[in-house]
């Protein structure tokens, strides 16, 4: 069996993460402590066309192959068997002396696996719930969701310190260019907002159905946000998401702005670090805050309790149901109730909490719903600050430091 000595000798490593951009930025702790563990170490991002794009933003990763895995749900069907073993090939030539392979505990990772195995790649280890014999070399025994449930940085970070690869600096690992940050900052100026005063950034969408928050209470909450407290709303989204965002603006009969569709993956990530405060779905832009340190109130469907925003100040707001956990991508008992049942007037609380209002206002919620906020607690809003053992002195990437913002 390979030894720690082993991987320690390890200086060309492929990194396997075949999900989307939020699982990749979840992932991105454990790639530090790969690159911090050995000097001069490679690191080598293997994921889906979706994720790539967010590599050049991960200091830590020296190069990216994209490779849309059929063991995947988001993957077209193949025709034919020609980009797998091209794939292989294209690691063959990498010549990598490792590969860890970043999972959830619904995935198996025994196909890529195989992958590096044909690869010629001599150490690879992952979780895994049956025996891989052969496969692995590094065999971490499947734990989740039996025997306990982590978060999900948490867990990757747990994968690579079983061969000794550990960080004194657990936050998300983003760095956003200065020309984006640039780009961002004008548009700013033009539409009024900036060091001002406080302004609220909206992004509507999500990838997954079933934790979308209804467009008519986005919608609600922005008119409250606009009408009762003077507070500039900015919109942002895809270009796929420009109608859903102008039905939620239309809605609202308040003023706003929109920028869906108008910025690349490096402006969004400058967007959400200019903005004092973040309300979205669980969905990409929610880690992404949690990198560039931006507060989120975050409309946190019950699908899946392992990614909540990491070390960053922040409200999850759902209504408990007895079918949550149900990793769906969308609802199959068909009410949506973990978050059609969230009121608005809980996310403009959360919202005007997290901006560090003095006094924030108290607003009466309906009697029917009963929400649940944070991780675990019930009938209040609650507020997760980042632990106290992050040092002073790692501080969030460009664009990351926060500023209480004060009422106008």
């Amino acid at each position: 069996m390979p030894s720690s000595l082993d991987w320690q000798r390890a200086q060309n490593v492929l990194c396997v993460r075949l999900d989307m951009l939020g699982d990749v930025l979840m992932t991105t702790p454990a790639l530090r402590a790969l690159k911090e563990s050995q000097p001069g170490r490679r690191l080598t991002l293997l994921t889906s066309s979706t994720a790539a794009v967010l590599a050049p933003l991960v200091p830590e990763i020296d190069d990216c192959i994209i490779y849309d895995a059929p063991w995947m749900k988001a993957t077209a069907l193949r025709t034919d068997s020609r980009p797998d073993f091209a794939a292989i090939e294209r690691l063959r030539q990498g010549r990598f002396d490792a590969a860890v392979l970043f999972t959830v505990f619904s995935q198996n990772p025994l196909p890529a696996a195989l992958m590096c195995l044909l690869a010629d790649i001599p150490l690879r280890l992952a979780h895994c719930r049956e025996n891989p014999y052969q496969l692995l070399t590094d065999w971490v025994s499947e734990l989740e969701p039996v025997h306990l449930i982590r978060h999900e940085v948490r867990r990757q970070l747990d994968l690579v310190a079983v061969v000794g690869c550990r960080t004194a600096n657990e936050r998300l690992s983003l760095r956003i260019p200065a020309e984006a940050t640039r780009c961002v900052q004008a548009i700013l100026r033009e539409l009024g907002l900036g060091r001002a005063g406080p302004w609220v950034l909206i992004h509507p969408g999500a990838s997954a159905s079933s934790r979308r928050y209804p467009p008519e209470r986005f919608a609600q909450a922005a008119r409250i946000l606009a009408h009762d407290h003077d507070l500039p709303v900015v919109f942002s989204g895809s270009t796929g998401e420009r109608e859903l965002i102008e039905s939620i603006r239309t809605a609202s009969t308040a003023p706003s702005h929109s920028l869906a569709g108008c910025l690349s993956l490096a402006e969004l990530a400058a967007l959400i670090a200019q903005a004092p405060l973040l309300i979205t779905n669980n969905t990409g832009p929610a880690h992404i805050a949690a990198a560039v340190g931006t507060p989120v109130v975050d409309l946190y469907a019950q699908t899946n309790p392992q990614h909540s925003p990491w070390m960053v100040p922040h409200r999850l707001l759902y209504h408990d149901v007895p079918c949550k956990n149900c990793f769906q991508s969308a609802c199959p008992q068909g009410h949506h109730d973990c978050l059609a049942r969230v009121p608005p007037e809980l996310v403009v609380q959360a919202a005007l909490e997290l901006l560090r209002f003095d006094e924030p206002e108290a607003l009466e919620l309906p009697d029917q719903t009963s929400p649940l906020v944070g991780e675990g607690w019930g009938g209040s809003v609650k507020a997760i600050e980042p632990r106290s053992g992050v040092p002073p002195s790692n501080p969030p990437p460009q664009g990351g430091g926060k500023k209480s913002a004060s009422p106008k």
